[in-house]
This record gives C-alpha cells, sequence and structure tokens, in this order.
C-alpha cells in the first residue's frame, strides 16, 4: 500500500479576475451595513446584505402577491418572451456571473462557468415550456358531457434556495414560477446570496416586473419560514437542502395545505463492477466527487467497488487526487477550491480521522491546507472503509472519497439501497444488461451510467425516500407551479 499527500502549496487568485469580480459587487447596490458576505477562499469581507426582519418579509409577499395577479392574467407567450429575455441576458453577463459566483463561494471559475450555463438552462427551457400549457379535452364515458382539463398557477411562492449552486439552483425555482404565472419571494442562502442579487435585477431589466420576485435576506430562517409559511397568500414552497430543515418546512406548509417541492439531503452511491472500463470509471469517480470540491446533494458519497477491479481502481483515484490544483477558485489552475466555511473543514478532519481510527486505509490527503484564513482540505481517498465508521453513512459534503469493497452485484444493489435517502446513484460497468437490471432496482430518483454529471434541464431532478418530493426541470418542473383544474360541461342530446 503506498500513501500519497497532496502539497500545502496553495494557487493563489489571479488580481484581474477577483477586480471582475469587485466590479460586479459594486453595481449591486448593497447596503453599507447588515450581514457580511464573505470569501471562503481568503476571509475577506465582499459586502453587506440587509438583516431582514419577520415584518420586511411580510411586505415582500404582499408586495408580490399584488404583482403576481397582474402576471397571471399574462398569456403564455408574453410570459415566454420576458423569459427569453432574461436567458439573453445572463448569456450576456456570464462572465461577470462566474466570476461572482467562485468570488462569493469558492467553486473555480470553470466550474461557476459550467453553473452559468446550467442556471441559464433553466430559463430557457421555462420560456418554451410557457408556450405548451398542458390540457385535455374528453367526452365523459356515459355521455352528456365534455371534460375539459387546464392549467393555471397555483400562486404565490416562496423559494428557498442553498448555497453550493447560487445561480443554478435560483433559476431552477424562479423561471417554471414565472413560466407557470406565479409571483415568488425568494429567500438566497446566507453565504452566497449575491449572484441571485444580480440575476434577479437581470430579471427585471428583461421585463419581470419590478415587484413580481422579491428577493429577502432575513436574519432568522426559523422566523421567516414560521411566519411566511403560515400566510394565507402564500400557495407554494420549494426548499433545497438538508432533510432535516425541509421536514422542518414540510409540517409549517402542512398548516397551509402548500403546494411543496423538497430536494432534499443525498448519499449517492457509486458502484464499479468488475467489467467496466477502468479509466472511464476513474474519470468518472473523480468528477463525481470532485466537482463543486464535493458540496453537491449528488456528489459521489459511497463508492462500492468490486474485488476484481477494487486494488487498480484506489491506486487510480489514489494518484489522480494527490494531484489536484487546490487553491482559490479565481486563480489559474485551480481544480478544487475552498469549503464553504471553516465548519466544514473541521467536518471533514472529523470524518477522516473517525474512519482512520475504524480501520480505514488514508491513501491520498487527509489533511488542512493553508493557514486557516481560507477554508481547505486537501482531496482525500480512504480505502476499505468500515460500516461502524461515521462516514460511511454521512452526507460528506467535501472532497473524500470514502471505498469500500463488494462481491456480487447482489450485494452491491442491497448495500447501495441500505440507506434513508434516495437522491442520485451512478454505476459503471460496460454491461448494458447490468446497467439496466441495476438501474431497475436501485432506489433513487437519478442515475448516471457511465457518466458522473447526470442533471440537465430537461431531466425530472428530484430524489426517493428522505431525499425528498417533487421535481424540479424538465416539464414536470412547471407542473409543480400548476393547479389542475376541470370543467364539466353538460351537453345536449341531438337528435
Amino acid at each position: 500500500m503506498t500513501t500519497t499527500t497532496a502539497t500545502d502549496a496553495l494557487i493563489t487568485a489571479d488580481a484581474s479576475a477577483v477586480a471582475h469580480a469587485d466590479r460586479v459587487i459594486a453595481g449591486l447596490g448593497l447596503p453599507t451595513g447588515g450581514t457580511a458576505v464573505t470569501d471562503p477562499a481568503t476571509g475577506e469581507q465582499l459586502g453587506f446584505i440587509e438583516d431582514g426582519d419577520v415584518d420586511g418579509a411580510l411586505r415582500a409577499v404582499e408586495t408580490a402577491d399584488a404583482a403576481g395577479r397582474d402576471w397571471a392574467r399574462t398569456t403564455p407567450r408574453q410570459r415566454a418572451n420576458v423569459l427569453h429575455a432574461w436567458y439573453a441576458l445572463l448569456v450576456e453577463h456570464a462572465e461577470d456571473l462566474a466570476h461572482l459566483i467562485t468570488r462569493e463561494m469558492g467553486k473555480p471559475l470553470a466550474e461557476a462557468r459550467g453553473e452559468v450555463k446550467y442556471g441559464t438552462d433553466f430559463v430557457r427551457w421555462y420560456a418554451e415550456e410557457a408556450v405548451r400549457p398542458a390540457g385535455n379535452y374528453r367526452e365523459a364515458p356515459d355521455g352528456g358531457a365534455t371534460i375539459l382539463t387546464r392549467r393555471a398557477p397555483v400562486g404565490l411562492a416562496v423559494l428557498i434556495t442553498p448555497w453550493n449552486f447560487p445561480l443554478a439552483m435560483a433559476t431552477r425555482k424562479i423561471a417554471p414560477a414565472l413560466a407557470a404565472g406565479c409571483a415568488a419571494v425568494v429567500k438566497p442562502a446566507t453565504l452566497t446570496p449575491l449572484t441571485t442579487i444580480y440575476a434577479v435585477q437581470l430579471a427585471v431589466q428583461a421585463g419581470v416586473p419590478a415587484d413580481l420576485v422579491q428577493v429577502v435576506t432575513p436574519t432568522s430562517s426559523s422566523a421567516f419560514s414560521e411566519t411566511v409559511l403560515r400566510d394565507p397568500r402564500v400557495r407554494k414552497v420549494s426548499f433545497t437542502g438538508s432533510t432535516e430543515v425541509g421536514r422542518t418546512l414540510m409540517r409549517l406548509a402542512a398548516d397551509n395545505v402548500l403546494r411543496s417541492s423538497m430536494e432534499l439531503g443525498g448519499n449517492a452511491p457509486f458502484l464499479v463492477f468488475d467489467d467496466a472500463d477502468l479509466e472511464r470509471a476513474i474519470d468518472g469517480a473523480v468528477a463525481a466527487k470532485l466537482r463543486n470540491g464535493g458540496q453537491s446533494c449528488i456528489a459521489a458519497n459511497r463508492y462500492l467497488v468490486q474485488d476484481g477491479i477494487a486494488d487498480a481502481f484506489v491506486e487510480g483515484v489514489a494518484e489522480r487526487l494527490s494531484r489536484v490544483a487546490v487553491g482559490a477558485g479565481l486563480g489559474e489552475g485551480t481544480v478544487v477550491g475552498p469549503l464553504i466555511d471553516q465548519r466544514a473543514v473541521r467536518q471533514m478532519r472529523a470524518l477522516t480521522d473517525d474512519a482512520v481510527a475504524h480501520g480505514a486505509e488514508l491513501r491520498a490527503g487527509g489533511t488542512e491546507l493553508g493557514d486557516g484564513t481560507g477554508h481547505f482540505f486537501a482531496p482525500t481517498v480512504l480505502d476499505r472503509v468500515p460500516e461502524a465508521s461515521d462516514i460511511a453513512g454521512t452526507e460528506i459534503f467535501g472532497p473524500i472519497m470514502a471505498i469500500q469493497r463488494f462481491g456480487t452485484e447482489a450485494e452491491a444493489v442491497e448495500r447501495a439501497n441500505a440507506t434513508e435517502f434516495g437522491l442520485a446513484g451512478y454505476v459503471f460497468t460496460e454491461s448494458l444488461d447490468r446497467a439496466m437490471n441495476v438501474a431497475d432496482q436501485l432506489e433513487t430518483g437519478i442515475l448516471g451510467v457511465n457518466q458522473a454529471v447526470p442533471s440537465n434541464a430537461a431531466a425530472p431532478f428530484g430524489g426517493v425516500k428522505q431525499s425528498g418530493l417533487g421535481r424540479e426541470g424538465s416539464a414536470e418542473g412547471l407542473e409543480e407551479y400548476q393547479s389542475v383544474r376541470f370543467t364539466n360541461i353538460a351537453r345536449r342530446a341531438t337528435n
């Protein structure tokens, strides 16, 4: 066994890239005081957001609800035209958005550009879906009536987004709400609110009514939710985040019988079978773990590798992760940026130490990097991870690859499903039969077969079991913001 360790040398940010991001921030019109937003690569203060209170949130509900009544009366074509205009502005300002995402969230600039592409795809998709409203015309089975079904906007939507994809998670919710004819109150994560603020400003420039989408930054998330979700004007809530918080929001939503979409925690299995293409599997494993520094709900979490290929796979990923360039996201050549905060770094350290204490073999990384002003942890490979270790059942949300081994296909499926979560999964095999058989058995809402990035605006994103309910993206994502209504029209018999 060999152990490889990443270098402590961190890539620093490019000064011109930092200046680009800061020019965008300067143009946002942020307040001069409130809650500070910081760069996770340096700890540098970027600006302030308003310390919103419950009264301010209720004013946002009132304002958006009033604007929403007019928006609901617009035609699908009018809404589509506005969304197309928003898409065009987002594309025009793609570099501004990418630099801003990296500055406040930390991901490498290349990944931020990918997020901009992904996030804008949702706006374009729903601009196109808006003019394809679902409906149906049918005769009643016993005759004498015609049944018409149609879709109507569900009403004011409260959209709560996470910090890890600050543009894509916002557009994935706002775009279908607007396409359906709904107003929205958006609460971005306190750690990364600036991208959402900028994206909504661009939406207004594109023709979205100024009051229709309200961005709020409450000091207390719990007070916000407890108050706003009980307001009778609110008819929909969409949340992306932890299962624990999702359960709380669902309890609050129940009192007001709100239409609810919940994209919650994950514990994605990554299955590598003996017949997999080794290099393809290694490429996929690295991509599924290091995208966003592992800070993704669909990041591969439990690597289950068949015995016959395991040694070669472990050697390959350990060698790859030991060479990964770590540093500021705005640095030239950075592959893995900082974690979101120092608490996340401590969590990675604790998970690694616990796994090793239980008998796992540390094959790469396992150390904090830098002097603590930024939040860096070396990409890490742990082999032969025992089931008793914390990491075996935890959503890692960081750059640690935890590898376990299996013997048979049946064992792999059983262990992959042995979790309360069911968001995403990955299967690497060269056998079509095996891929289809395993896909039929895995309890996940999303599955990537021989690929590590299964998300697409045209696909219905969401999980099963404790990973949530509802779908985002595809036609199903629009339906989450619509109610189904039917009209029964009596027909007079004719001779």
